[in-house]
């Protein structure tokens, strides 16, 4: 079986567990983007996130994650929802995490595919990732032309938008390589403009540390910081405002994964329900969610920081 041959079985079988797009890099050091990340994290824009400090080599070189490793493959997984809470007042919980936790759904889809991988093609050296190691996703993801980075640095898909999950398989087996498209935010600042803490410092430049999802879900002070005190738009758990306001967006299509569906009666809560939250019914409503992430103190803590 040749190149191509390989790829195009590899990319098959992706689409067939329900990725949406698949692109392909050459295993290699991230040169710009490691100079970036150095300024990023010396400004100290990742606030609280002391983990993004730590293995500097192994975020910037996928070859230190996989000796030897020859390809990066990178997945979109679709989650939009046209689906909107129905209290506008009730304090607002970003798409992503409407259903069961992505990392657990696509890390299964991934395993699928890995056997796979092995079943054809040997014993290689293969690891997947799926928001959880020191892998830049959206730096792979633009370079296997899956999209450009918009300036508030998620990507964008040019034909399906932005609300995409990110995925890697990182392996020593060589592989028909994709080129990268061109950016087409063009003159655009609406994202920039929209933000309601005014996180997108420049243009591609985000303060994480002033970013309502960090404040919502990274950040795990007793306490929101004040300056914030009539700036979070009502969000509780994430933040959409960027990707809403994006044009590219108006392409964007609903997913078909069961498991990213809204888990019972959560579109429904009211601004009372919210503010009534019991523990138990934050286990049962969050009990396969991203939303656990925060745990009840925390979720309590934001939504008690709007009312404030």
């Amino acid at each position: 079986m040749n190149i191509f041959q390989r790829t195009k079985l590899i990319k098959d079988k992706a689409f067939e567990l329900g990725f949406s797009h698949v692109g392909i890099s050459k295993a290699e050091f991230l040169e710009k983007e490691a100079r970036n990340l150095e300024i990023w994290l010396k400004k100290e824009y990742h606030g609280k996130m002391s983990y993004m400090e730590n293995y500097f080599d192994l975020r910037t070189d996928p070859r230190k994650l996989v000796p030897q490793a020859k390809s990066v493959i990178t997945f979109l997984f679709n989650y939009y929802n046209p689906q909107k809470q129905s209290d506008k007042n009730a304090p607002k919980i970003s798409m992503y995490s409407y259903g069961n936790d992505y990392h657990k759904v696509i890390k299964k889809k991934l395993r699928n595919l890995e056997r796979f991988i092995v079943d054809n093609f040997g014993d290689i050296s293969i690891r997947g990732f799926v928001d959880s190691a020191p892998v830049m996703d959206k730096a792979w993801a633009e370079k296997s032309g899956l999209g450009w980075i918009g300036k508030h640095s998620n990507l964008i898909n040019k034909d399906k938008g932005s609300y995409f999950f990110i995925a890697e398989l990182i392996l020593d087996l060589e592989l028909e390589t994709d080129l990268p498209i061109k950016d087409y935010c063009g003159t655009c600042t609406k994202c920039i403009d929209a933000c309601p803490t005014e996180a997108i410092i420049d243009p591609y430049v985000v303060d994480g540390s002033k970013c309502i999802s960090y404040l919502t879900i990274e950040l795990k002070e007793e306490i929101i910081p004040k300056e914030f005190h009539g700036k979070m738009d009502n969000w509780m758990f994430g933040c959409d405002v960027c990707q809403q306001v994006c044009p590219w967006n108006k392409f964007s299509t609903p997913h078909s994964e069961p498991l990213f569906n809204p888990s019972i009666n959560l579109l429904d809560y009211t601004n009372k329900d919210w503010e009534e939250l019991k523990e138990e019914t934050f286990n049962q409503l969050f009990k396969y969610s991203a939303v656990k992430r925060t745990k009840f103190k925390g979720l309590k803590r934001n939504i008690n920081f709007l009312k404030s």
